[in-house]
């Protein structure tokens, strides 16, 4: 069915009021299963779990059955005792990805910021638009801090070039396209810079830009799809080049900046491919 269709009929149900949820309803019930394990009582077994959610023992069997099948529960036959599955982080990951990401990333992104005295930036990409969400700059890095929420060039820039490249391929293409229409010598450009961009992510994972912008500013970058759809971080490294040595940009600042990509996404169950555009 498609989604055109799919919508209004859900429109035309009624909607659930405050409560009925948890008490009503095969969903409802499912989520009051998981809803009795807490830090406190990581472990349950099925007795247990019939005290915390009033369920009788056929339709707690039934339900938690379910929910093992679909990775969301865990039963260990050794101990008889049930325990969330690793499905429900990857139900959360999106939720935690928008709600904590800045926070949990801004340590790590000071912490390279200093080390290579430039600029460490965080951009999230929605369709046409990629906007700085959070910056941390080394104290002695005096280019200019961008205002958060600000676009970030998508053809000038390595975050630009590298959101291009995380993009469902048909979606690159037409901004390329468009770009190609627009103005033809820059649309050319582009596309020798977008078939670096996608050889140095795959070979590399993080794409470059040397003065593209600013000709005293180059930058490496890292995108990251979220486990939702529609939505791409990436991680970007801005140093002056007066500041840095021959070949640093890549054979350090971008390695050190994959690295801290790959452990902030770790962190938060989202994984980081070495390559994108398939």
């Amino acid at each position: 069915m498609k989604h055109e269709t799919y919508i209004p009929v859900l429109q035309r149900e009624p909607q659930v009021k405050a409560g009925e949820l948890t008490t009503s309803g095969a969903l409802g019930r499912g989520i009051q299963i998981l809803q009795a394990f807490t830090t406190a009582t990581p472990e349950l077994n099925a007795h247990e779990l019939m005290a915390a959610t009033g369920l009788p023992r056929p339709t707690l069997f039934r339900l938690s059955s379910m929910l093992c099948q679909a990775g969301l529960l865990r039963y260990d036959k050794l101990t008889g005792r049930f325990q969330p599955a690793p499905g429900l982080a990857r139900l959360a990951s999106p939720l935690m990805a928008r709600v904590h990401i800045r926070q949990l990333a801004f340590g790590s992104m000071q912490a390279l910021a200093d080390r290579v005295r430039g600029q460490v930036s965080l951009g999230l990409g929605t369709g046409p638009d990629l906007v700085f969400i959070e910056l941390a700059q080394a104290k002695e890095c005096e280019t200019v801090r961008p205002a958060m929420d600000s676009h970030i060039s998508l053809s000038r820039t390595a975050k630009g070039r590298a959101y291009l490249a995380a993009l469902p391929p048909d979606q690159g293409q037409r901004y390329v396209e468009t770009m190609l229409a627009n103005d033809p010598e820059h649309g050319a450009w582009l596309v020798e810079r977008m078939s670096e961009a996608r050889r140095d992510l795959a070979e590399r994972g993080f794409c470059v830009s040397q003065g593209d912008l600013h000709r005293q500013l180059d930058a490496v970058a890292v995108p990251v799809r979220s486990n939702s759809t529609d939505k791409i971080y990436v991680f970007g490294c801005t140093v002056p080049s007066f500041e840095l040595r021959p070949r640093q940009l890549v054979e350090e600042v971008g390695p050190r900046l994959v690295t801290m990509v790959r452990s902030i996404g770790a962190a938060m169950g989202i994984p980081v491919a070495s390559h994108t555009g398939e």
